[in-house]
């Protein structure tokens, strides 16, 4: 069974393993890896099994999820896959199991813990230089619908967000494109997402665009949490509620 493992300066402080229930991660000691720090928030965020497969969810937290040095609101996780939350980091490891059995019992209830504490770090300010700004955060009411998001996370584009609101989504320099890329050498089109009865699909365009770092062969259906690498840019496709 895979395996979360809480470290700090190199330490491994605790870990759970991965079952059909989420794993939540805060400073509350009713997380199942609660952090002592008081940079995460009392429930900073989530890791769960989504299909066949392994998702981090930030739940709105004030100082930032982040997975391999790239802030993400959710996304696909990998064996390898390192976590930062704070000043500590969660290893993912699909390999091993935790040497210790999983309490799967009810949690008890977090007590009134204190405000988190704004983080500033030379690690975060790193981290966010690499992620972009991405402001406040839209609020919608509340609800189950879900609404189809690219997030840039990374390289030059006209915004740092887009929802998905038409059936045929282009990425490229071109001025009619949906995501416009910014540069002298980027084409025209570089990539498209198109919309279908059974979700959205990404296509190589003059350019072949890689999901979680695997290029794609032709249009490949994406799923909540996929980065998209194209031309130089970061892209993170998730469905906001």
């Amino acid at each position: 069974m895979p395996k979360l493992s809480l470290m700090f300066e190199g330490k491994t402080v605790k870990e759970v393993p991965i079952g059909t229930r989420p794993i939540t991660i805060g400073r509350s000691p009713d997380n199942d890896l609660p952090v002592d720090n008081l940079a995460v928030s009392n429930h900073h965020a989530r890791v769960y099994y989504e299909g066949a497969r392994l998702v981090v969810e930030d739940l709105d937290s004030l100082n930032g999820t982040f997975v391999n040095d790239l802030r993400v609101e959710r996304a696909t996780l990998h064996d390898g896959d390192s976590i930062h939350i704070g000043k500590h980091y969660i290893k993912v490891d699909a390999s091993h199991d935790a040497p210790v059995p999983y309490d799967m019992g009810r949690k008890t209830a977090a007590p009134a813990i204190n405000e988190t504490m704004v983080l500033d770090t030379k690690a975060r300010r790193q981290m966010l230089q690499q992620a972009a700004a991405m402001g406040e955060r839209t609020q919608f009411a509340s609800g189950r619908i879900k609404v189809p998001t690219i997030v840039v996370l990374s390289g030059n584009t006209a915004n740092k967000e887009y929802i998905l609101t038409n059936k045929l989504t282009t990425i490229g320099k071109s001025a009619m494109a949906t995501v416009r890329l910014k540069g002298w050498f980027k084409p025209q089109m570089a990539a498209q997402i198109s919309q279908r009865d059974d979700g959205y699909y990404i296509g190589p365009g003059d350019k072949t665009p890689t999901v979680n770092g695997t290029p794609i062969p032709g249009p490949t259906r994406l799923s909540d949490g996929d980065l998209i690498d194209v031309c130089g840019v970061r892209l993170n496709f998730i469905f906001r509620e």
